[in-house]
């Protein structure tokens, strides 16, 4: 039998431990293995065996499968995650899932086949170079995305201080502007009465800047406070998950070609990596509609129908919609009943969600020409007004991704920052008309819903607005409401088609039609997931209610 001594490799209890030289006093890491000799050996070993015996193979780190599964292995793979003292026997089928016995009786008895694992052992490859290759490709997505997050940190640091500056300086010009006034209005007024009224001038300003700017820099200060924590948040998972992805790369390395070992490694590897994809908004899984209830959202004071252009959902499972029609947004509780509203001054077109308790709402009326971004915050059951910021052209959508706001005109596509600043245009469209706009969680991708005369395309840009990929589909007429659930789902509704359709992340192909006309959808024009409630949340034209489809 090979001399299988191992030594701690560094993550703790359950962590795998390294081969160490079977030959050397010195407790060395092993980088050889002798299948004549059955023992391992470290660098300075192996050249006195190589001396000694010539025709003796030997394989190095690179040809690990040709090594011995070490009894740690084994036992890492084997151990059952819910009961640690218990073994891994069985596969259930209906839930793709490792179990032990305790697992099978307590959780899998009503599950309509538990097969032992001695009886899938024959039908699976012992290859995992492959499931190898994934990992890796997988672990580069995490790295990149944990630095990604990390420069948006410092973004969000830097778009603070801009605005601090700027609201200084904008105090400065004022304060310039109003002596140079009182310096041209000093004819005929003695010196001590133009001094009074300078004082007081400059009083009067300082108060507004006290009471005005300062309230706006607390706001963006508490905006990016808390994206800041939720970023952070998200780089520790990354962090956490790339560790246990490369601890799953090592191991593959190590099995060699046991079967048994083989099949529970790929199965462990394939639910981490499908938990990576989730982190990185890749997730490929369509949506099931198990149920669709109606909700009325009319109020009172609405002077018409309602027609909910846009809808974003709370942590804590509350919903705002903005109600195009009746100029105004509405907050609704978890059972979707309206709580609060706040009137708007023209119509808001769409809704993104900021913090856990603060939203941008996109405001468009083009006959009155206002275009501006509104910050609403709710508190304690009611919706609190903030600072806004006038726009040069049209917004007819809005999406936010750790500081940064994706806000959409018919042609152009453009970046702000928080405090109002135009980062730059990201796409134009000189073909057709484009409609809405959203984000993917990882902010790596854009859509966009474009229907200039019925071209009905869904399109996807990278990071930096270059065009990935172009989505048609005939479900898809008049593409109008869009969403990126948490996961990277797509979702987007046909207006003319009366549809709701889940695209893949990828933006290039369709998972699923999720409702029609049928199921009561009627010229969709917003569409939102809630993690919370497991919910897709639809609105509609001229109706007075929402759609609430739940999924699985």
């Amino acid at each position: 039998m090979a001399d299988l001594s191992t030594s701690s490799h560094a993550k703790g209890s359950d962590e795998v431990k390294d081969f160490i030289c079977s030959s050397c006093k010195e407790q060395a890491y092993a980088d050889f293995y002798c299948k004549t000799c059955l023992k391992l050996y470290c660098g300075k070993c192996i050249q006195l065996h190589d001396k000694w015996f010539r025709k003796h193979s030997a394989y190095g780190r690179n040809d690990m499968k040709e090594w011995p599964v070490s009894k740690e292995v084994g036992e890492f793979l084997l151990k059952c995650e819910a009961h640690k003292d218990d073994k891994i026997e069985m596969l259930c089928d209906d839930h793709s899932q490792l179990c032990c016995t305790k697992c099978a009786f307590n959780d899998h008895s009503k599950c309509s086949k538990v097969t032992p694992i001695s009886e899938l052992t024959n039908m699976q490859p012992t290859d995992l170079q492959g499931l190898s290759v994934e990992l890796e490709t997988v672990m580069g997505g995490i790295k990149s995305l944990q630095i990604n997050q990390e420069a948006s940190v410092q973004s969000l640091q830097r778009t603070y201080k801009e605005h601090g500056a700027v609201m200084i300086e904008q105090l400065r010009g004022n304060l310039n502007t109003n002596i140079d006034e009182c310096g041209n209005s000093s004819v005929g007024t003695s010196g001590k009465n133009l001094k009074e009224e300078m004082c007081w001038s400059v009083l009067s300003i300082l108060n507004e800047f006290d009471n005005i700017t300062v309230k706006e820099l607390n706001e963006i200060k508490e905006e990016v406070i808390s994206i800041k924590g939720s970023v952070t948040s998200s780089i520790h998972k990354c962090t956490s998950l790339h560790n246990d992805l490369s601890h799953f790369h090592e191991i593959v390395q190590k099995i060699g070609d046991n079967k048994e070992l083989c099949l529970i490694a790929s199965i462990k590897c394939k639910h981490i990596i499908q938990q990576a994809l989730t982190l990185l908004g890749k997730s490929g899984k369509a949506f099931h509609v198990q149920s669709i209830t109606k909700h009325n959202v009319r109020i009172p004071s609405d002077s018409g129908e309602c027609y909910i252009g846009g809808i974003c959902v709370l942590p804590d499972g509350q919903a705002l919609v903005v109600d195009w029609k009746n100029h105004n947004v509405k907050l609704l509780n978890q059972q979707y009943q309206v709580v609060s509203h706040w009137d708007v001054n023209a119509r808001p077109v769409d809704i993104c969600l900021i913090t856990p308790s603060e939203v941008a709402v996109a405001v468009n009326d083009h006959d009155s020409k206002i275009h501006e971004v509104q910050f609403i915050t709710v508190y304690q059951g009611k919706l609190v007004p903030g600072r806004k910021f006038q726009l040069q052209h049209e917004c007819r959508g809005i999406d936010h991704h750790q500081g940064d706001l994706f806000v959409i005109s018919s042609e152009e596509l453009y970046k702000y920052t928080l405090n109002g600043k135009q980062v730059c245009s990201l796409y134009r469209s000189f073909e057709y008309t484009v409609n809405k706009c959203a984000v993917s969680p990882t902010g790596d991708r854009l859509y966009i819903s474009s229907n200039y005369s019925w071209q009905n395309k869904l399109l996807t840009l990278a990071r930096d607005g270059t065009l990935l990929a172009t989505f048609t589909d005939p479900d898809l007429r008049g593409p109008s409401g869009l969403h990126v659930t948490p996961a990277g789902q797509v979702l987007v509704c046909g207006w003319g088609s009366h549809t709701v359709l889940q695209v893949g992340w990828e933006g290039q192909s369709k998972l699923t039609t999720l409702a029609t006309w049928e199921d009561g959808v009627w010229c969709p024009g917003s569409v939102c997931y809630s993690s919370t409630t497991s919910s897709i949340i639809v609105g509609v034209y001229g109706k007075d209610n929402i759609l609430v489809f739940r999924v699985e």
